[in-house]
């Protein structure tokens, strides 16, 4: 496999990321690029431009391969999900991607399964757990949501769309010109019935009560699958053979299963992204709708992996970083985890909501805010910033906890990738607050691009689940802090609490208000 490359990409919500790897895992060359997410169409949008997407995919894909492109094999893309892009016969957007943030087709989905049971009608809600393990939000943000929302607030653009694709089939389309996904990508729409292990069609039950045209959903194919050869003109543009694959496209919790090596039963992994999650492979469907955990097709048709999602986790950081800005300039990461080392753990008894962008699990609350909670004239700036470092584990904690309960085990150690993987005093943090193992996987940042190779490693026959673990090194194992677990002990116990009593005057505060 080390002769063997794939060339990989990684889109994420804030970073579009190219690489070459070896089938083994091994990157050789990596590339990146920000992406600019615009919200200002109305308080509940968030989207962004898949056309330059694809710009950057073939100009930094030049880049990587400008050496190492007779040596690909394969082609495989993974990134960001619920997210929807409206393109046309050819693979052309025909829109902006509604990002996985977009709510602005909630009400359409709420008359479709809205009612007094969590939200949800009792019969909608038993119709979709039973088939799916989960069901269209409420609160928008997912597939349904934004289908709807094309097709009855942007007529223009609903008419000129043949398909409504994520954002890694988007990518294949515009590599192979066919239209595809697997269930793995089409996970979040929840119009998959998965009772039947290798279930591989759309349920017409489901599309119907979700008001869905089903002549814009992609054709499926069994997840992990080949999607076709890289179409000519992209061949040429990046220098590969005609003939090279490229593998249908998963999203960022699978590949993230893959490059921690966390892809066999009992194997968890958690990541420190935009948003974060904690996840491990399951072998049957399961729903835990209090805590907006279930269960979403696995790595192969036979498979499963938890999801769930915070919805602020490095974001947190990169928000204080814009929010405290010193002569026009942003505080770097550097600078605020350095000043939070300096305080003591527990930031001396200031606690940290993350919920600046409400919350999806291990509740979900979309008018949930965020803020600092105890402070005293006494508090410093580095309590404050380790509070946020804090308040981002003490979620996931109460996320961690839900999800060891939803597998029905102990999930340790856990391994962790992300961007703030990087930050060792991060790493502890979440070692001494879930009082667990965290071990951190070599070049952590990166985890995305990795799995994308192992699972054209996959495809190809190349390896297999089983052996997956050993090809991901550990760069550091974090292990807990017996000193600071009283402390964190202390500070969990109210962090639920906090929740509970502050909901409903959020909720009041935020009624109405723009931006909210």
């Amino acid at each position: 496999m080390a002769e063997r490359l794939a060339f990989v990409v990684d889109l994420g919500s804030t970073a579009l990321k190219v690489g070459v790897a070896t089938l083994g895992g091994e990157l050789l060359a990596v590339e990146q690029a920000p992406l600019a997410t615009d919200r200002s169409g109305s308080p509940r949008s968030a989207v962004q431009d898949p056309a330059q997407w694809w710009r950057l995919v073939l100009e930094l894909g030049r880049a990587v391969l400008a050496d190492l492109a007779p040596q690909v094999v394969a082609v495989s893309c993974t990134g960001q999900w619920a997210s929807t892009v409206p393109v046309d016969a050819a693979g052309h957007p025909t829109g902006a991607c509604l990002l996985w943030q977009d709510a602005r087709g909630a009400e359409h989905a709420r008359e479709r399964v809205g009612g007094p049971l969590l939200g949800y009608a009792p019969l909608a809600l038993a119709t979709w757990v039973r088939r799916t393990a989960g069901i269209p939000s409420i609160e928008g943000g997912d597939p349904v949501s934004h289908m709807l929302h094309l097709e009855r607030d942007d007529p223009a653009v609903a008419a000129a769309s043949r398909f409504y694709v994520e954002p890694v089939d988007y990518l294949g389309m515009r590599f192979t010109r066919r239209a595809a996904a697997t269930p793995a990508s089409m996970s979040a729409a929840w119009l998959i019935d998965v009772r039947r292990q290798g279930g591989n069609d759309y349920d017409p039950l489901l599309v119907r009560k979700a008001g869905i045209d089903p002549g814009k959903l992609p054709p499926l194919l069994p997840t992990g699958s080949v999607l076709g050869p890289v179409a000519p003109e992209v061949a040429t543009e990046l220098g590969l053979g005609s003939s090279v694959p490229v593998i249908c496209g998963m999203p960022d919790l699978h590949t993230a299963a893959l490059g921690t090596g966390s892809a066999a039963p009992g194997q968890g992994h958690l990541t420190i992204g935009t948003t974060s999650w904690v996840s491990a492979p399951v072998a049957r469907k399961k729903t835990d709708a209090l805590h907006s955990i279930a269960t979403v097709p696995g790595l192969d048709p036979a498979s499963f992996l938890v999801a769930n999602n915070q919805e602020a986790a490095g974001l947190c950081l990169t928000w204080l970083a814009e929010t405290l800005r010193v002569d026009d300039r942003a505080r770097s990461y550097a600078e605020l985890l350095g000043l939070a080392a300096t305080a003591p753990a527990g930031s001396g008894g200031v606690l940290f909501t993350p919920w600046i962008k409400g919350e999806r699990s291990p509740v979900d609350d979309r008018g949930a805010r965020g803020g600092w909670h105890n402070v005293s004239v006494r508090a410093s700036g580095a309590d404050l910033v380790r509070a946020v470092l804090e308040g981002v584990a003490l979620n996931s904690r109460w996320l961690h906890r839900a999800v060891e309960r939803f597998v029905g085990g102990r999930l340790d150690p856990l391994r962790i990738c992300g961007g703030g993987a990087q930050s060792d005093l991060w790493c502890q943090i979440y070692a001494d607050v879930l009082d667990r193992t965290i071990e951190r996987v070599q070049d952590p940042l990166s985890a995305g691009l990795r799995g994308a190779a192992l699972l054209a490693a996959l495809a190809l026959g190349e390896t297999q689940v089983r052996d997956v673990r050993e090809l991901v090194a550990i760069d550091r194992s974090f292990t807990p802090d017996p000193a600071a677990r009283a402390t964190y002990d202390r500070l969990y116990a109210e962090f639920p609490r906090v929740y509970r009593a502050e909901r409903r005057l959020l909720r009041r505060l935020n009624r109405g208000a723009p931006g909210q």
